[in-house]
């Protein structure tokens, strides 16, 4: 278990106080128990020279100094005199008396030779001990000294007076009792102080630690507070204004992150950041659409392993090698879009960060329009020169002679107003259509009837439709709602239709007109919001491949025959831009199993709610 610095403190602080207490315990005994040696030393020292002094008949008469009832009685007396246990033992070590031990067990008191104090004494007259004694069970601070007779120079008995540390010891140990209930007293008192001041200083440290697992959570908000003016508060303040400048940086980061992402996010360019290794850093989602790959498939994994296109492999590891910027363009199987590249090296060093950033530029639409308009211009030359090589022609073969036949130039001359005004059909449709797109032709936004429309403009029809036996039908659904328009141009629209239905289906066919409403299906409901006109005829066709294509300007089908036909090859171009002017779409479908079926879809007129 691991413990918070609190406890260490306060445990540590406690244990530093508990041995400085045992420390002091164990001097303060020590010092009592020597200074009281000292005292019973001095107390023995002048009980001996008495006891001495009282044994002296007996040194004089050394027939006395054996084991006699009289010394025996005279060391008893002494003893109680003194308040001190006398013994006397011979040189060989025999206890010849002993006030501490009664008559009849004075025979079985073991020699005290070996005793220390008597060792002492013997090697140099006097010695002293503190031991436990053999005969009391009590500790006795030992003093033997040396007596000798008058004539004798070694000593005749060693005299041992004993004084009992018994009252000692007892203080002693209600020193001990006092000590230790004083030291618990303090210890407890220690206790609470350690606890208190342990939790003093580990309090803002907690704080501290909290708020730090906080800021690592991301909650930039936290603060720490503390009355405290030492090293933690100063480390709290810090800390205060480390979380300011940290939140700082990150919204700062944050905005600049948002800022990068909502860019790329919103760029139609895509955009690849490589590593110096050729790894994906970041794409935008821009070349996810184009390559059809995902952000978390890309990151990470090296950009050959991702997009798996040489051409783009090859730019991209000669970048990196060369650190020159480079550009190119690509195209894309099966889709068929074309990318064009443009490789810019940065200046970083590291691994792991940017080294060069790739913009890919969807070049499919610019290119179809330059196509487009080298078609189209390609087409308005051709257009424009077939009528301009015809006119010239016929006047060239009047100015040769033809003139002087008048049959002859009658005829040239109705070629060439035909052709002249097959050239000014053409300037008028190109005129119109570019009034169209440039937005000069402003379109009515009237209610009208679809099946006015669709008569008078059959009406209008009818007699080219009758030159080629054509039979019109017209299908238009009774009650339809009524559509937001100008009727002058879905006329127009209509009539560029059936013209070209006229023109592309062989004699006796049929071309059917039809109208019917549109409900919409998300909401159930039997409202329509659109009204579809359709014309079907039973003529050529159109292939698979065309169809896409057929409302471009000057596009045809079959060059050949369309020009066989007349026409500018602009009707149907028109078409389409009236019917997006009028908010509709237009489309063409397959008829099975001949002829096609061009839908013009139109929507109706909302009706107002009055409130």
């Amino acid at each position: 278990m691991t413990l918070s610095i609190r406890w260490k403190v306060a445990i540590g602080a406690l244990l530093v106080l508990a041995c400085g207490l045992l420390i002091a315990r164990a001097l303060a005994v020590r010092s009592l128990d020597q200074q009281e040696i000292v005292q019973s030393g001095q107390i023995l020292e002048a009980q001996t020279s008495l006891v001495a002094y009282g044994l002296q008949p007996f040194l004089t008469q050394p027939e006395a100094l054996s084991s006699t009832p009289q010394l025996q009685a005279a060391v008893r007396d002494l003893s109680a005199r003194a308040l001190a246990r006398v013994t006397v033992i011979a040189p060989d070590g025999r206890v010849l008396a002993d006030s501490a031990v009664s008559d009849r067990n004075l025979a079985t008191v073991e020699n005290h030779r070996t005793r220390p104090e008597i060792q002492q004494a013997i090697a140099s007259g006097r010695g002293t001990d503190l031991h436990t004694s053999h005969s009391t069970g009590e500790r006795t601070l030992y003093l033997a000294v040396g007596l000798s007779g008058a004539n004798q120079a070694n000593p005749a008995v060693f005299l041992r007076l004993g004084l009992p540390m018994t009252t000692f010891d007892r203080e002693v140990a209600k020193l001990h009792r006092n000590l230790a209930i004083a030291f618990g007293i303090a210890f407890l008192i220690a206790v609470a102080l350690s606890v208190w001041f342990a939790h003093s200083i580990t309090k803002p440290l907690s704080d501290i630690a909290i708020a730090a697992q906080q800021l690592a959570k991301g909650d930039l908000g936290i603060r720490i507070r503390t009355g405290s003016r030492d090293e933690v508060g100063l480390l709290a303040d810090t800390l205060n204004q480390m979380t300011d400048q940290l939140r700082t940086k990150i919204d700062e980061l944050s905005e600049d992150r948002s800022q990068l992402l909502a860019m790329l996010t919103s760029m139609v360019e895509g955009v690849m950041v490589l590593d110096r290794r050729g790894r994906v850093l970041q794409i935008n989602p821009a070349l996810e659409r184009m390559f059809d790959v995902t952000r978390t498939e890309a990151r990470g994994h090296p950009c050959s392993d991702v997009f798996r296109h040489p051409q783009l492999d090859r730019l991209v590891s000669t970048v990196l090698a060369t650190r020159i910027n480079e550009e190119d363009e690509i195209l894309l199987h099966p889709s068929g879009r074309r990318l064009h590249i443009e490789a810019s090296v940065t200046d970083s060093e590291r691994e792991n960060e940017a080294s060069a950033v790739l913009v890919f530029h969807d070049m499919t639409e610019l290119r179809r329009l330059e196509i487009i308009r080298k078609d189209f211009v390609a087409n308005v030359s051709h257009e424009l020169r077939t009528p301009l090589t015809s006119i010239k022609g016929y006047i060239e073969a009047l100015l040769d002679g033809a003139k002087d036949d008048p049959e002859t130039s009658a005829q040239f001359l109705d070629i060439i107003l035909k052709q002249s005004d097959r050239l000014n059909l053409i300037l008028d449709d190109l005129l119109q259509l570019s009034k169209i797109e440039s937005g000069q032709v402003q379109f009515k936004r009237e209610p009208l009837h679809i099946q006015s429309v669709v008569e008078r403009t059959l009406a209008m029809i009818k007699p080219l439709a009758d030159k080629k036996g054509h039979r019109l039908v017209s299908f238009v659904k009774d009650n339809l709602p009524a559509v937001l328009g100008d009727e002058d141009r879905l006329m127009q629209v209509l009539s560029n239709l059936l013209d070209n239905a006229i023109k592309y289906t062989p004699e006796k066919g049929t071309i059917t007109v039809a109208a019917h409403p549109i409900l919409d299906d998300a909401d159930q409901s039997t409202t329509a919001t659109a009204v579809e006109l359709s014309v079907t005829d039973t003529g050529l066709g159109i292939s698979e491949m065309d169809r896409p294509r057929v409302f471009e300007r000057f596009y045809r089908v079959d060059k050949a025959r369309s020009r066989e036909l007349g026409g500018t090859g602009l009707g149907l171009a028109i078409v389409k831009h009236i019917v997006e002017g009028l908010g509709g779409r237009v489309w063409v479908e397959a008829n099975t199993p001949t002829g096609s079926r061009f839908i013009v879809r139109l929507p109706v007129q909302q009706e107002k709610t009055v409130i």
